[in-house]
């Protein structure tokens, strides 16, 4: 019974349940990576949905995607990869929604370059590139990040941002178009490095 005890094998870790199923493909890993996941992957779809029938049908969504991402994909830390990949997928969520409505500005289609900056790269950069994207934000001056956040990840209009910051529309637009400027050349630059 005491060699029972210690001979217990402890349960594979996320990046073995991964390595697991690109070898067999067997789904029910994917469902052991679910069970430990979704709590995490709801509350980050919650956080930018805001309903909470979307966020179930998006966390869903996202656990059925990575039948087919973590067979293209090389994961090194699977719970920040899926943090990004949820956040991702619900920024796409919100930008078709918005686009559905006829609702977005004449600039959110460009959202920092980052949606569309993302989407342009290849999928297996995403992460690192939003990664590299929120390290850029807290390069900026304070006023051009609050305003790229208000308007980009709050989907706030200028004027609601003037209202909220106090600035002048036309400040408002300033830190927005700089920000973005700003932000689009530290992506360059970093990118390069790497």
């Amino acid at each position: 019974m005491f060699i029972k005890l210690f001979s217990k094998s402890r349960p594979p870790d996320d990046l073995e349940l991964v390595q697991k199923y690109r070898q067999t493909g067997d789904m029910r890993i994917i469902g052991d990576l679910f069970e430990r996941h979704t709590e995490m992957v709801y509350l980050v779809c919650l956080k930018y949905l805001k309903d909470d029938e979307d966020s179930k049908d998006a966390t869903m969504q996202v656990f059925e995607s990575l039948l087919t991402l973590l067979k293209k994909h090389q994961v090194s830390n699977f719970k920040s990869w899926l943090h990004a990949t949820t956040r991702n997928h619900c920024l796409m969520l919100l930008r078709s929604r918005k686009s559905k409505n006829g609702q977005e500005e004449e600039h959110r289609a460009s959202l920092v370059e980052s949606a569309s900056f993302v989407h342009l790269i290849e999928e297996d950069q995403q992460e690192a590139t939003l990664q590299l994207l929120e390290r850029g934000l807290t390069e900026l001056p304070p006023e051009q990040k609050n305003c790229l956040e208000l308007f980009y990840l709050q989907q706030k209009s200028y004027k609601e941002i003037a209202e909220i910051t106090g600035w002048e529309l036309n400040k408002v637009k300033r830190y927005i178009q700089n920000g973005r400027r700003n932000l689009k050349i530290y992506l360059e630059s970093h990118h390069e490095k790497r």
